[in-house]
């Protein structure tokens, strides 16, 4: 395959009208073509008087010698020698991207997977989740954070990531064949969106049955057991015997924690962010990203922005859902806890975004190990007492924040959150120097969006999981402590959303499969 870069389209076209641009920019003559596909598209919207989309066409030709200007394209491989040879079948603890696709790639090589799962399959938790936005009715078990599908699946399902591997693609590719759009796999900003999600773990899921893998849902891993090299999974009525197990276990999964610190498995401290979720309009996100004047059929509109202070904290945005709304997000009785979600189509009124301050080990006089998890669990808390104790969520315009005064009213921007939400003072929650970062952030964030630092805009709390709050250590050949158990994903500390989640369940998976 062969590259070709830079192609400017000032108007909606086919994908397929792109490639014939493209092939006529590198002047390819036509009995040379064979076939051509999208590699990359992007927005480029830096002049908002000549906003146009930016692409990468790949093509195959009869004889890549007659294009020396033009960049090879090679594919990746990912194949490792095959020297596993156990009577066991492997154990994954969580059904999470990191689990599913440490669980695809061992079935790729011909090993076949058991899945505990403490939640249920992503039908039945759909309405676990929607009882508990309708009647705040919460079930601890099965919930945004826990059930198939992990965390993200009640979440804009976005896929970009920072991380620079070829991996990246290969998980891209795997989500479309088990049916994500194909957008997904050269969009710049790559997203699936909650609805598109289920119908591909479900796919996911009958692609590992019929391999040989086995799900166990609503199956809590509560415990292990060792001896000699084997590994005994504990869970509520059952157990497993196995010579390796895989800590896919999430960002939220607590008592885990606590029973790996009880038996002696190594952790450190690490740092994550707290904060709130504010809502704007989307219509006001796609004025400022995109002006008025483009006649392109643009997405609704995105941002990522970053403030870092006099005092050392930063403030940056996470997770922003254009046309989405916030979502509960608890996993315990008596807390509150705020995530963003978006269906594929990001059509909902409110473009929403988590507003996070950095917190570190430091900030907790508390030498344990889980100091960071009792924080966010006391945050969480706070959050439930100050909204009435009722589920309902705690929130405040922006002006009101700023001020440092409870909110008494609701102006032209509404909130998201169900079941419900309280006008509050977040400000008597937050750390001081949580609240006095986002304030200051405010005004600075406008001079980027125009009109976020608007009165009306909406502040939701808490938003308090946005990764872990340790690192489960691992050697060179990514096991714990603890011979045959492999931490693995963004609960265990080595992971930031899904595709780098996806990224580190294949790798343990690899080095599973090359260890004899």
């Amino acid at each position: 395959m062969l590259r070709i870069n830079d192609i400017r389209i000032y108007e909606d076209i086919s994908n397929e009208e792109v490639i014939k641009r493209a092939v006529k920019k590198a002047r390819i003559k036509a009995g040379d073509f064979i076939s051509g596909k999208v590699s990359r598209k992007s927005i480029d919207a830096r002049d908002k008087n000549n906003i146009f989309y930016n692409y990468i066409v790949d093509i195959e030709v009869n004889n890549e010698n007659n294009y020396p200007k033009l960049n090879k394209v090679t594919a990746a491989s990912f194949y490792v020698t095959k020297k596993r040879n156990s009577k066991y079948q492997p154990v994954i603890i969580g059904s999470g991207p990191a689990g599913l696709f440490c669980a695809l790639t061992l079935i790729e090589y011909g090993y076949q997977p058991i899945i505990i799962e403490q939640g249920d399959c992503v039908e039945k938790r759909i309405e676990a989740v929607d009882n508990y936005r309708t009647n705040g009715i919460l079930n601890e078990r099965c919930n945004v954070q826990f059930g198939e599908g992990g965390a993200g699946t009640f979440s804009d399902g976005k896929l970009n990531t920072g991380i620079n591997s070829p991996l990246v693609q290969k998980v891209l590719d795997t989500f479309h064949h088990f049916g994500a759009p194909v957008e997904i796999t050269y969009l710049n900003k790559p997203h699936i969106g909650t609805d598109n999600l289920v119908e591909v773990l479900k796919n996911i899921r009958k692609h590992i049955e019929e391999n040989g893998g086995k799900y166990y849902f609503n199956t809590r891993f509560t415990s292990f057991e060792k001896e000699n090299n084997l590994i005994k999974a504990v869970c509520e009525n059952s157990h497993f015997i196995t010579d390796t197990l895989v800590l896919a276990i999430g960002h939220s999964a607590r008592d885990t924690f606590e029973m790996l610190k009880g038996k002696g498995i190594r952790m450190n401290k690490k740092n994550f962010a707290v904060g709130l979720r504010i809502e704007h309009k989307q219509s006001l996100i796609n004025q400022s990203q995109y002006g008025d004047k483009t006649r392109l059929n643009l997405p609704p509109a995105e941002y990522k922005l970053a403030y870092n202070s006099k005092k050392g904290r930063s403030c940056y945005t996470f997770c922003m859902c254009p046309g989405g709304e916030v979502m509960a997000s608890a996993s315990e009785k008596g807390s509150i806890v705020t995530n963003g979600m978006s269906q594929f189509k990001r059509d909902k009124e409110n473009a929403n975004a988590a507003l996070l301050v950095n917190v570190t080990p430091d900030d907790f006089e508390d030498d344990d190990v889980l100091a960071g998890m009792h924080f966010q669990r006391q945050l969480e808390q706070a959050a439930y007492i100050l909204a009435g104790s009722n589920n309902n969520a705690p929130v405040q315009r922006v002006e009101d924040f700023i001020s440092n005064v409870a909110s008494k009213k609701i102006g032209h921007i509404i909130p998201t959150y169900k079941p419900g939400y309280t006008l509050s003072n977040l400000n008597t929650i937050l750390p001081d120097y949580i609240s006095e970062t986002i304030r200051e952030a405010l005004p600075y964030f406008d001079k980027k969006i125009k009109g976020f630092n608007d009165p009306d805009a909406i502040l939701t709390g808490i938003e308090s999981r946005s990764s872990s709050p340790v690192t489960i250590i691992r050697n060179e050949n990514l096991q714990a402590s603890c011979r045959g158990i492999y931490p693995c994903g963004e609960g265990a500390g080595y992971a930031g959303g899904i595709t780098s989640a996806a990224i580190d369940g294949i790798k343990v998976a690899l080095k599973i499969i090359e260890t004899e």
